[in-house]
């Protein structure tokens, strides 16, 4: 799922917490030239604290911070008069649906005003400078791969390493009409040509995809239909190129306006809160770990002596790789016998590993815990790491994975979750991995905060009643 970036106002929370402590000083300067140390006060101390909260309810409703980094002098003033200006009208509206208008001095509020306008125009404009100064580093979380012509790779790729502000993790430029692998354009290297593209976009980590090519050089429809069926979105630089079945929405990247197409959008909100459900979950689930330890851990460690927990690297969102965590419930050599029983795998393909009475469970407690999926619990640590979510897609192991095709790996394109629609469709029943994957798919297509709790409320009733555990 892709979030319109026009929106994500928490990327510059470095931008809100400067605002935040200009705010306190201003208002803090302005108590105290009015009525000496305003901390003595109960009044001001209560408004310091709601002014906090006010503020960040005026930047995540407004879009005060939209294009902050590529603003001029003159826009950023007047955009610093507008952040005070709503902070002091929702601050009276507040004072006075409180009733206590008339508790504090009018000078103070004018004095916050002015000192306020000032004090965080002056910073922000310092911090920008900063960044941009800074601006160039390739440190993002969402990995792009740039598509380019050779004849414009060397300004497209510097403008957009130059415009990144640590928005993007630039793995590799793709350059479709020269054989450049294994060179460098401005300091980023070229990871793959027209013919290889589609393969290095399948085997490596790539969240996002952005392509600069002119009007008269054609990109083959096999390159979209392969990041269409790979839930991988696509940028594109406004031209007569329009790639079909796909949300879309405009954008900017670097100084290129351009056309965003991705499998499935979602607003700030909707991500906001499905992260803060995530949160909430896992905190009550690592709760409920902790308890499951003291009786776990030694039952484990009874029957099979060795690590109570299992690790092991799992493929996420859009080919992430991340440590899954759960309780041991297979024997010390379990990954070495699973080579050896893959004659009896029942899942077709390969693409899943799945076996009855699995020889590699330890015995009693292994079962115990597998049918009760209490060896998931562990899970929730990567919930709240943010590495998967409470609901979503199971995550492939690195073996299954290189397997995938194309449309196989649509079902990455959200973060991987601890239960999802497949997991309550009576996963022990389902051996053929195109039925996980159109599951997966149609949860991605149809998601929302609501379809999640329903899944959250009948895998509690699987694993109540010990269904589809293996």
């Amino acid at each position: 799922m892709y979030e319109n970036k026009i929106y994500r106002w928490y990327k510059h929370w470095d931008f809100t917490l400067l605002d935040i402590i200009c705010m306190e000083i201003a208002f803090r300067l302005a108590a105290t030239l009015r009525i000496g140390d305003p901390m003595g006060s109960q009044l001001y101390r209560h408004i310091a604290i709601v002014l906090i909260v006010l503020n960040i309810c005026v930047v995540f409703f407004g879009e005060n911070y939209k294009g902050i980094l590529k603003r001029g002098y003159l826009v950023e003033a007047e955009m610093c008069l507008k952040h005070v200006l709503y902070i002091i009208a929702v601050l009276l509206i507040y004072l006075f649906a409180v009733k206590e208008t008339g508790s504090y001095s009018r000078i103070v509020f004018f004095l916050f005003a002015v000192f306020y306008f000032g004090l965080t125009y002056v910073c922000r404009c310092l911090l920008k400078r900063h960044l941009r100064a800074r601006g160039k580093a390739n440190n993002g979380n969402h990995s792009l791969v740039i598509i380019v012509d050779r004849a414009n790779a060397e300004e497209v790729v510097t403008n957009i390493c130059q415009c990144n502000f640590g928005e993007f993790c630039i793995n590799g430029v793709a350059v479709l009409d020269d054989e450049m692998v294994g060179q460098e354009i401005a300091g980023i290297p070229v990871v793959a040509d027209g013919d290889t593209v589609l393969k290095y976009l399948k085997e490596t980590w790539v969240d996002e995809v952005f392509i600069h090519i002119p009007n008269d050089m054609e990109v083959s429809q096999e390159l979209f239909d392969g990041c269409a069926e790979m839930g991988i979105t696509i940028h594109l630089r406004l031209a007569d190129i329009v790639p079909q079945g796909m949300n879309q929405t405009v954008e900017k990247i670097g100084n290129y306006t351009v056309l965003t197409k991705s499998v499935k959008m979602v607003t700030l909100r909707q991500k906001v809160l499905k992260r803060l459900m995530d949160i909430a979950g896992s905190l009550v689930g690592l709760v409920i770990t902790g308890i499951a330890f003291i009786f776990v851990a030694p039952a484990i460690y009874i029957k099979s002596p060795g690590p109570i927990f299992f690790s092991q690297t799992r493929i996420g969102q859009n080919g992430k790789r991340f440590k899954l965590y759960k309780f041991r419930s297979m024997y010390m050599d379990a990954e070495e016998r699973k080579k050896d029983l893959m004659a009896e795998n029942e899942v077709a393909d390969g693409m899943m590993f799945k076996i009855d009475d699995d020889p590699r469970i330890i015995k009693g407690v292994g079962h115990f815990i597998r049918r009760t999926s209490i060896d998931e619990l562990p899970q929730f640590w990567n919930v709240l790491k943010g590495d998967m979510s409470l609901v979503g897609t199971r995550p492939p192991t690195e073996d299954e994975w290189e397997k995938y095709e194309l449309h196989h790996r649509k079902r990455l394109a959200i973060k991987p979750g601890i239960t999802g629609m497949w997991q309550v469709s009576g996963r022990t029943k389902i051996k053929d991995f195109e039925q996980v994957v159109a599951l997966d798919t149609k949860y991605i297509l149809d998601w929302s905060l609501s379809l999640d709790v329903k899944i959250l409320f009948k895998t509690i009733e699987v694993v109540a009643k010990r269904e589809g555990a293996a």
